[in-house]
Parts: C-alpha cells; structure tokens; sequence
C-alpha cells in the first residue's frame, strides 16, 4: 500500500497535476556574532535580509539567545528581523540537546523561559518555539512533559517539514575560506543548491504520499555564512521550479502542523516522523536521514 501510493505521489508530480507547492522559509541559531569569512556579522544579517526584501518573502527567525542576542549589538541584528516585518521565535538560550541523557526537562523548560524574557519586548516576537536539533525528549516523560509545558504556556511547536543539512555545508564551506580565503565557491553553490532542490522534491513526494495531498513545506535553513552568500540564489531556484513563497503564519495554518507524530529516531522532519510512526519506509534514494553526506563527498572528490 505505501508503495503504491509513493508511486502515485512520484506520478502525479512528474505529470504536473500538483502546481499549487508552496513553502516557508525559516532559520535556526541566529542572530550569531561569531566571526566568519568574506562577512562579518552584521553583513551577513544584513544579506539574508536583503534576500528576503529583494523577493518580498517574510520568514522567521528563530533565535538560540547565547550566539549573539544576549549582547546589545547582536540584540540589535535580531531586532532588524521584526521591524522587517519576519516572526522572531525562540530557540533557546544554550541550544542543549533534549535527548541527551544530562538535560533534564525543567532546565530546557528554563532555557525557553529566559531566552522569552530577553526577546518577549522585540517587534516581530511571537510564542513560537523550535526544538533544538529537532528533538523533542529521549524519554516518554520528557516528550510530555514538554507537550504539556508548550500546551499550558500557550506556545507553538514550530515544525519542520522541510529539513536540510545546510549547516553542514556551511561548515565545509569555512574549511575551504579557511584554506584559501579567495577560493571559487561555484562548486559549493551549485551543489548547495542541488541538494535543496532534492530534498524538496522529496519531502513534496513523502507529503502527498503520507497526506494524499500538497502540504504548505516549512523550509529549516540557518543563520549562516552559506545562507548569507546563497539566499538569494536559493529564492530564485523555488521560484524558478514553481514553488509559491508564503509566509510561515500561512504555512503554520495547515491543520497538518497540529499533528504530534512519534519520534522514535532523533532530529526529524515532522513528515519523517509521521513516517515512521506509520511505518512508512523512506528509500535511501531520498537522502533524507543523512547529513549530506552525499553532497560533501561529491564536493571533496571535485577538490581532488
């Protein structure tokens, strides 16, 4: 039955029937004052908003409090987010790992209680919150103990459908700027854009399959180097291939983001979760459980 139905999924979407894809863009981890290549901080805030103004495209930010927004300057680049009109939403102070065996639920539970105090005043902030690495509890009672916590606080679980590993390219990319601050990234921006280009045409399959219909895609990108050079870039190739840009409140209304799938493997999509709840296997042709790990090989190999 759910090859029969991916099957009709991948038809339906090489005939051209489906035309009405859209997706969200948002971004994890930001704004960060770290030190990088080519930008600094402030020119790579001010890239990704430029991109985003360029395509008339309001996204959210979803900030980890510690990278930057604890300090007035990096407080300041969070800022330029809401008065440009995107949803700031919460991230964390720390970014700790809720699976990991020493992050007890009332710390995490802390951890979003400050970083709402710091960024409660900031146009733009809404009681929208990520869970960091996209793990919601190595434990039954963390799981609901966090549903109950975002349920009785009145927040949103900010969900993916659309994940990427563009985190780990951006670290591949400071290797290379690392080694020759002049190097041609146009291999890097090609297969950046490749690998968004794949995963999205899968998670699209993988909606229809799981749905029986096109979902409003929330893409998670982040704050970084590779987005600051790429974005642009990025925004075009969607529009290029059809996709409509919506702003993540319209993606969020579909009742589809309601929905509290299991989470049995940890850093999920929440279509991969839905997935494997059902018992739905994903083939390893669709990449969507590694890292890029293909991309960066092919990237290492064009090197030699």
């Amino acid at each position: 039955m759910a090859e029969r139905a991916r099957t009709l999924a991948v038809c339906l979407l090489a005939s051209g029937v489906l035309a009405a894809q859209s997706v969200a863009f948002t971004f994890d981890d930001g704004p960060s004052l770290a030190a990088s290549p080519r930008l600094s901080p402030v020119q790579r805030n001010q890239a990704l908003l430029k991109a985003l103004g360029a395509h008339k495209t309001k996204a959210a930010l979803f900030v980890t409090l510690a990278n930057g927004a604890d300090r007035p300057e990096g407080l300041a680049l969070a800022r330029a987010w809401g008065e440009g009109g995107h949803v700031l939403g919460n991230h964390t102070v720390t970014h700790p790992d809720l699976n990991a065996s020493g992050t007890t639920l009332r710390a995490y539970q802390q951890e979003i209680r400050d970083c709402d105090a710091a960024l409660s005043g900031l146009p733009g902030y809404r009681k929208w919150f990520r869970f960091t690495f996209l793990r919601e509890g190595n434990t039954p009672e963390k799981r609901d103990g966090m549903r109950a916590f975002l349920k009785q606080d009145g927040w949103r679980n900010a969900a993916v459908s659309l994940d990427t590993s563009d985190w780990r390219m951006d670290a591949y990319l400071r290797e290379v700027l690392g080694r020759d601050p002049q190097a041609d990234l146009a291999p890097l921006r090609r297969i950046y854009l490749a690998h968004l280009r794949q995963r999205a045409e899968s998670y699209r399959a993988l909606a229809i399959q799981l749905l029986g219909r096109e979902l409003p895609q929330v893409l998670l990108l982040h704050h970084n180097l590779l987005n600051a050079l790429f974005l642009e870039d990025v925004l075009r190739q969607f529009e290029a291939l059809g996709w409509r840009i919506i702003s993540p409140e319209e993606a969020y209304a579909d009742p589809a983001y309601l929905l509290q799938p299991e989470r049995p493997a940890p850093g999920q999509s929440l279509l991969l979760s839905l997935a494997r709840t059902r018992g739905v296997k994903v083939p390893d042709h669709d990449r969507l459980v590694d890292d890029g790990d293909f991309e960066i090989a092919a990237l290492k190999a064009g090197a030699r």
